[in-house]
């Protein structure tokens, strides 16, 4: 089989069968034809004819002038490659003994439990627009979800009851993600409460802001950045940080790997490992009664509009 020919069926591969974004695909594309180029100028056309030696040989020559992580990101690409064309081909993989060493990835920001907990008890959740906020923010950091996710939640896709949440993520895969029960009656107040009263129109969304509108990454954003000079933290809080915050401190409790890439909608477990190098292992008693989730504010979710 013709390297150029496997090339662009896999790509197809990734983008209709593995519904991979356009960025996703876009990125392996760049790191496979630098390989493919390599392979190419080595006088080689057919994928049968690539060994080991020869994957091992193009990530020594890219080591001499790219950063460990890149060369990290290629070994990823090029196994991904070619583990597709052996299973569907049946074409021997040149890959499985390929290790990089020395490869390290920057480790991801995360914030403590006690900053968070900080953060969300600082909103007045009797003020329709801080509870909006506190709610959407309560279940970025509850759910691991990222902040495109959240803000495109429909009502229907919220379940209060059963505590779970389906999830519409990269390249429209759905996933159900589990909501803490610590939280469920604040989200209901929002739901039930707060958020009819700033309706100005019909909507399904179900995070709305005080303009009865759509919440953006922007208003996200700004409001963070207040938060953090009002709290004194240190540093630039993001909603993906709160992101990075729930894997690590799930992982803390306790929580299975393989769970939270499930949650986190991780299409390879390796992206999740990295969360393992950012723990103190303290064990919580278990996921309902410790996640930071149950810190918020006590209120009268029952109150009469």
């Amino acid at each position: 089989m013709k390297i150029d020919e496997a090339f662009q069926e896999y790509m197809m591969h990734l983008q209709l069968n593995q519904g991979k974004s356009t960025n996703t695909v876009y990125s392996y594309s760049e790191d496979l034809k630098q390989y493919i180029s390599w392979l190419h100028e080595s006088g080689i056309e057919n994928i049968e004819d690539i060994t080991g030696q020869h994957v091992q040989d193009f990530l020594i020559y890219q080591s001499r002038t790219k950063k460990e992580t890149t060369i990290a990101r290629y070994a990823s690409s090029i196994r991904g490659f070619h583990a597709d064309l052996n299973f569907i081909h049946g074409i021997n993989d040149p890959c499985i003994n390929i290790e990089v060493s020395g490869a390290h990835r920057t480790l991801p920001d995360v914030w403590s439990v006690e900053d968070i907990q900080r953060l969300m008890e600082s909103f007045d959740d009797h003020d329709p627009s801080q509870c909006a906020d506190h709610a959407l923010l309560e279940t970025v950091y509850a759910c691991g979800l990222r902040i495109s996710e959240v803000t495109s939640l429909t009502l229907n896709r919220v379940d209060l009851d059963t505590c779970t949440i389906r999830v519409k993520g990269k390249g429209d895969k759905e996933r159900i993600v589990p909501l803490p029960v610590g939280i469920r009656d604040f989200l209901k107040y929002y739901r039930d409460i707060v958020r009819p009263g700033i309706l100005k129109e019909k909507t399904n969304l179900f995070f709305v802001n005080v303009h009865g509108r759509k919440m953006t990454t922007v208003h996200v954003d700004l409001l963070l950045k207040q938060k953090c000079i009002e709290l004194g933290i240190q540093g630039h809080l993001t909603a993906h940080k709160l992101r990075h915050s729930y894997a690590t401190h799930m992982l803390q409790a306790g929580a299975d790997l393989r769970t939270i890439q499930e949650i986190l909608g991780h299409s390879d477990i390796a992206t999740t490992e990295i969360y393992t190098h950012v723990l103190n292992r303290q064990k919580f008693d278990s996921y309902q009664e410790n996640h930071p989730g149950q810190s918020v504010k006590k209120l009268d979710f029952h109150a009469k509009k």
